[in-house]
């Protein structure tokens, strides 16, 4: 069993390492991965949802079951939760601002007279409201980090508040036991207060937490436009009468009318009409597709200018949406392997800054005798600048982002893991049929010897009208588009691997490969090597005296194969072929793409040992491929990529779904890897320089050539180091298919 559940209170990478640990020790609990940047948790095994959400409320946070439309309200209400928490700090910030201003200044600040006796009074009670009421939040993270044996970022943020507004305090009442007055004297004045330290360090982590909300919700975004794209309803035809009815009560069966401009309400197939459907939103192509009757149809696509009824086939959870939308959800839920560095790094950077911030207390008040004001201030930069906020979103931000993106373009990436990993693929393995090729095979040459060219298409039409064969429906279509019907037939026998036979008007014909003829046939066989070396596959037709015939067939290369095969080799990436026929049409098919490598006649079973065989030889692998026989490969390779067009299985199977059946999109989907890992790469590294920067300097190491790092400014330093490591990851909206 696997569950999600919307989270809420969580601050940085540590809080979900947090829950996920409380979770873990729940007896049934096989995994659990708490997402920071979605609020969300998964979790695998056998447990009851009482459990889990006791487990993290006993962590310090809040849980609820996941619901698309529960999360969402979570979600905003933490954007409105900072943005009404900053309004608030902002305001309780201006007076100490005109405070310190006046301080600064003098007398030229107006009715600074009046009020500067009234400035410590004023400043105690604003920051001791800051703390009670606006830094509660950090306070309850730190207690919460305690509770699990960790040190959190709201564990830096509160002990540095509480630093400067506790050292202020002691000064303030020193200061009214001494004079035994509560404001500043013509012969007394309070001295070494720092609250409005306190207070617009608050506002500046607000701040930037509610900045961090609101660039972290757009990265979901690609979840909320998938969702908003569900039809809600739909036309049923019952009878000469249509009733309007919503999608969650459609039925497989049903027979839907759908108008012009309207939206497909499930997926199924055309039943009556003609139209052209835009599938933009799920395929990424702006273009146009033809429907007829029989074609398939995807819910959420947009009727053209055709009135269409429609006949469902798939509803609810199984539709091409949900699926989608499903699958989405699972990657940004994910975690890439390489976010168990900034876990690492973080699960000790906490303990390591408190260490640097207590040395450098020590020293400048110990050794270098400087004032305690200005020890305690440095100890309090240290602590602020540092915290890993940035370190925790530096890598679920970029795959979320990636992965969003990745899905407005009909790619569909699985998660972290294939993301991360699709960056380092350097071969592309392409299944043939189906995948480089249409997959509809049809009839090209037909070669009379001993029968006219419609006697021979008639006879093979017969053979074939009882096979199942793959190329048994080219040669049917062939026969309906000349107007042939097939003739009656008896003793119709298929062999594997060869071809079939059967008897018409008690006379045995047979059709099948060469093997197959020279088993059968007396006759000389012809000459078909430079058919197929064209790629086309020959069927002979033979009574046992004689060949009669043949007949080519070949199913031609996508329109974009080539142009893939092009992308790929412009980012150094070998391709290769890997099909099951035989090897002068597989030659030709990869002389045609320009893929320089192959492999021919490769059995189902065998297809996942030609993909170690490369992995052993030290690439990294991709495979594509839309079949059943394709799932092994596509399961072990380091990344497999399904074709949406393709079988259930083989879509289960890949780490990556092409929803539109475009080979170029597997170059894309490569392209949009690396920069996804680029971002992430970039995120870790400005995230880390940053600490490694800002902590010397935090910590007064250049204050000998005047230069120092006040908390208050340390405070704005870390909120906007986070959003810019959240608003570098959303730079991946911008990445553009290269088709």
């Amino acid at each position: 069993m696997k569950k999600e559940y919307s989270i809420s209170g969580m601050h940085c990478a540590t809080c979900a390492r947090a829950i996920e640990k409380s979770i873990g020790q729940i007896s049934g609990v096989k995994e659990s991965r708490v997402n920071f940047a979605a609020e969300k948790a998964t979790v695998s095994g056998t447990f009851n949802n009482n459990d889990i959400l006791k487990a993290v409320k006993k962590a310090g946070y809040t849980a609820a079951v996941y619901s698309a439309s529960e999360h969402s309200r979570m979600h905003h209400g933490k954007d409105r939760k900072y943005r009404r928490k900053f309004i608030i700090a902002t305001i309780v910030s201006v007076p100490l601002l005109y405070f310190m201003l006046a301080d600064f200044i003098g007398k030229s600040v107006p009715f600074s007279e009046t009020t500067m006796p009234y400035m410590a009074l004023v400043s105690f009670v604003l920051a001791t409201f800051a703390q009670i009421f606006l830094g509660a939040d950090f306070y309850k993270g730190m207690i919460s980090g305690l509770k699990n044996k960790t040190f959190n970022m709201d564990s830096l943020i509160a002990i540095g508040t509480t630093t400067a507004y506790a050292y202020s305090l002691v000064n303030y009442l020193i200061y009214i036991f001494a004079n035994n007055t509560l404001i500043a004297t013509m012969d007394a004045t309070p001295s070494n207060l720092y609250f409005e330290t306190a207070v617009f360090l608050i506002t500046f982590v607000i701040l930037g937490k509610w900045l961090e909300a609101r660039a972290t919700a757009k990265t979901g975004e690609a979840i909320k436009r998938l969702m908003g794209m569900k039809p809600k309803i739909a036309r049923l035809v019952r009878g000469a009468e249509t009733t309007d009815i919503s999608v969650d009560d459609i039925k497989i069966g049903d027979v839907l009318a759908v108008r012009p401009g309207e939206q497909i309400p499930v997926d199924g197939e055309v039943a009556r009409g003609a139209t052209a459907i835009d599938e933009s939103m799920v395929t990424g192509e702006s273009v146009m597709v033809d429907k007829i009757v029989g074609d398939k149809v995807i819910g959420a696509t947009v009727n053209g200018s055709g009135a269409i009824e429609i006949r469902a086939e798939k509803v609810g959870d199984n539709t091409m949406l949900a699926r989608i939308i499903r699958l989405v959800e699972e990657a940004q839920l994910s975690k890439a392997p390489i976010e168990a560095l900034s876990d690492k790094i973080s699960s000790v950077f906490v303990p390591a800054v408190l260490v640097i911030a207590a040395a450098a207390f020590l020293i400048w008040y110990f050794l270098l005798g400087a004032e305690l004001s200005f020890a305690v201030m440095t100890f309090t930069s240290v602590v602020v600048i540092a915290c890993p906020c940035a370190l925790g979103l530096a890598t679920p931000t970029a795959v979320m982002a990636g992965t969003g993106q990745g899905s407005r373009m009909g790619i569909l990436i699985k998660g972290g893991e294939p993301l991360q990993k699709i960056g380092g693929v350097n071969a592309v393995v392409f299944d043939k049929t189906g995948t480089l090729t249409e997959g509809k095979p049809v009839v090209t040459d037909i070669i009379a010897l001993k029968k006219t060219e419609r006697e021979i298409l008639q006879i093979a039409a017969t053979l074939e009208s009882s096979s199942e064969h793959s190329l048994a429906k080219a040669i049917l279509d062939k026969a309906e588009n000349e107007n042939i019907k097939p003739a009656r037939h008896t003793d119709f026998k298929a062999v594997a691997g060869r071809g079939v036979q059967a008897k018409i008007r008690n006379k045995t014909y047979y059709l099948g490969n060469v093997a197959f003829a020279g088993e059968h046939s007396k006759g000389k066989l012809p000459e078909i090597a430079s058919l197929e070396n064209e790629g086309k596959t020959v069927a002979l037709l033979f009574d046992e005296v004689s060949v009669l015939g043949a007949i080519a067939i070949a199913d031609r290369p996508k329109k974009t194969a080539a142009k893939a095969v092009k992308l790929l080799a412009k980012m150094k990436i070998e391709t290769y072929i890997l099909s099951g026929d035989n090897r002068r049409s597989v030659a030709a098919t990869a002389r045609k793409l320009g893929i320089q490598n192959t492999f021919a006649e490769v059995l189902p079973g065998e297809k996942s040992d030609k993909i170690a065989e490369l992995q052993q030889s030290g690439k990294k692998v991709a495979m594509v491929g839309d079949g059943i026989n394709d799932a092994p490969a596509l399961a072990l390779a380091d990344v497999g990529i399904a074709m949406g067009g393709g079988t259930d299985v083989a879509i289960e199977s890949g780490d990556v779904v092409i929803v539109n059946g475009d080979p170029r999109d597997v170059a894309d989907a490569i392209r949009l890897g690396r920069a996804t890992l680029r971002k992430i790469h970039q995120n870790l590294f400005f995230s880390l320089f940053y600490n490694a920067a800002g902590i010397p300097i935090a910590a007064g190491v250049s204050a000998f050539a005047g230069i120092s790092l006040k908390p208050e400014l340390a405070g704005l330093a870390m909120a906007l180091s986070s959003v810019s490591v959240v608003s570098n990851s959303l730079l991946l909206r911008f990445f553009k298919a290269r088709k």
